[in-house]
């Protein structure tokens, strides 16, 4: 199916709706037994999900961390002032802004294909893209550089997939049990209870990156002003046991760094 998410290639998504714009008409052919599943990239499943659908499994993750792509640049490091990045999300254009002032942020919005082709035109010097979609498209050769967590904290689920069915399915549920992996379940429903908590539906400056380290969560996230003059972060770990409860946690913790006041500010 092709959603309204890839046919409208002229604004940014916070513009007309966010990320659900790839879910809800996958969603509608669920509800009409056109479909018995459905497939996303578990980074753009709303936070809020309707009563009706259950994420029945999330499958192991790909590297879930942003890619730097560039014919001209090996790092973002060696770029020069007033060179050109190009990005879709405000989650990566405030760490951009805020990392690496000197830089131009430009938004960059089409198919993975047209980001690509618009980047090899000239048109910008360089362009962030989650690393898992180069990978799984067979891509991973136009990646010149893997950005470290601490320089693109990742956005929540990215690099995941997860599989959607109806709650009244619970065969289909059954059916698709063996493909969950209990590692990357646990480290998504942290990143989205952080997201949940802070954000809702809404489209803002928010990052959520979760590790199985040791065999506790440790969880990293960080709530920006879209120009990255302010940021609140903060980090945490815990047990996989209750993973929504540590990104409550973490999301307690962020408010304390100031997370409120920037999305207040974010809403005026």
């Amino acid at each position: 199916m092709t959603t309204r998410g890839d046919q409208i290639l002229d604004r940014p998504l916070s513009k007309v709706g966010g990320k659900g714009l790839f879910v809800k008409e996958l969603e509608a052919a669920l509800l009409d037994g056109s479909a018995d599943l459905a497939v996303h990239s578990m980074k753009d499943v709303p936070m809020q999900m309707e009563p009706e659908f259950s994420l029945v499994a999330i499958g192991p993750r790909e590297v879930p961390l942003d890619a730097l792509v560039s014919s001209k640049y090996a790092s973002l490091a060696d770029m020069p002032p007033g060179a050109v990045v190009g990005t879709s999300s405000l989650r990566r254009e405030s760490q951009l802004h805020a990392r690496y002032p000197h830089l131009t942020v430009t938004p960059l919005r089409g198919n993975l294909d047209t980001r690509l082709r618009k980047l090899d035109e000239g048109q910008f010097d360089a362009i962030i893209l989650a690393a898992a979609g180069l990978k799984r498209l067979g891509l991973g050769d136009r990646i010149r550089a893997v950005l470290p967590a601490e320089d693109s904290l990742p956005a929540a689920g990215q690099g995941a997939l997860g599989i959607e069915a109806l709650v009244s399915r619970p065969d289909v549920a059954a059916w698709l049990a063996p493909l969950n992996d209990p590692a990357t379940a646990a480290c998504v429903r942290a990143e989205r209870a952080v997201s949940r908590a802070l954000a809702g539906s809404c489209e803002v400056p928010l990052g959520a990156y979760a590790e199985m380290r040791a065999g506790s969560v440790y969880l990293r996230g960080f709530v920006a002003s879209p120009d990255g003059t302010r940021m609140a972060q903060a980090e945490l770990s815990g047990s996989s046991a209750d993973p929504e409860a540590l990104g409550l946690q973490l999301a307690a913790e962020l408010r304390q760094q100031g997370a409120a006041e920037i999305l207040a500010a974010l809403g005026s």
